[in-house]
């Protein structure tokens, strides 16, 4: 027998099965949301996520490192989608007004529609394929259970951060120094996926 192999703690057929479900679930549960959003509105899920994220927050704003946070991102990628996003007039980026280093991220009006056009058919779809078909009691179970699971493989992050750092009160992106696309791309953020500090000015904030 291999090195190690007896120390193994292998899944017993109930947690195989729970464990497969789960897996099958989760890639067929988001292979759905992209399919529904690229059908109906030709958006990613992805990008949705972004723009939604953005709607909800305070003055519809959040720094980018705050919403690599929500949208569980890797700035790399979060820069890259921004930058699509910005080039279709939905999001703007702009620096913070205390902070240069600091970018803020802000839906405009354009991004705004798109959300309210794009939400109902999405929720639907959510609904549909989740809620509906859970019990009250199962529903809240469910949300113990994801609960733990996330705070195991992100102990440091909120599941939904309801205070964002970025101020509510802080200067409408036309009055700042707005960021055009491509500028800022990153490609690691102290903080979020990356052990190194960086000294050059990038999305990432400098808080």
């Amino acid at each position: 027998m291999m090195s190690g192999m007896t120390d193994t703690r292998w899944l017993d057929d109930e947690e195989q099965q729970t464990w497969r479900a789960f897996v099958a679930f989760s890639r067929l549960l988001s292979e759905a949301m992209e399919r529904q959003l690229g059908r109906d509105e030709g958006l990613p899920f992805s990008y949705y996520l972004i723009l939604a994220m953005l709607s909800e927050a305070p003055g519809r704003s959040l720094t980018m490192t705050e919403l690599a946070t929500v949208v569980r991102a890797s700035p790399s990628r979060l820069s890259h989608a921004v930058n699509k996003l910005q080039a279709n007039g939905w999001v703007v980026r702009s620096r913070h007004p205390d902070d240069r280093r600091a970018i803020i991220a802000s839906l405009t009006d354009d991004g705004m529609a798109v959300v309210e056009k794009a939400a109902p058919g999405h929720v639907g779809e959510v609904r549909r394929l989740v809620f509906d078909r859970l019990t009250p009691e199962q529903l809240a179970s469910f949300d113990d259970i994801l609960t733990t699971l996330l705070a195991g493989l992100d102990p440091d992050a909120p599941v939904c951060p309801d205070s964002p750092v970025c101020p509510t009160d802080a200067e409408p992106p036309s009055a700042a120094v707005e960021i055009g696309p491509g500028c800022a791309d990153v490609g690691g953020c102290p903080g979020i996926d990356s052990d190194e500090d960086s000294d050059d000015d990038s999305d990432c904030d400098a808080a």
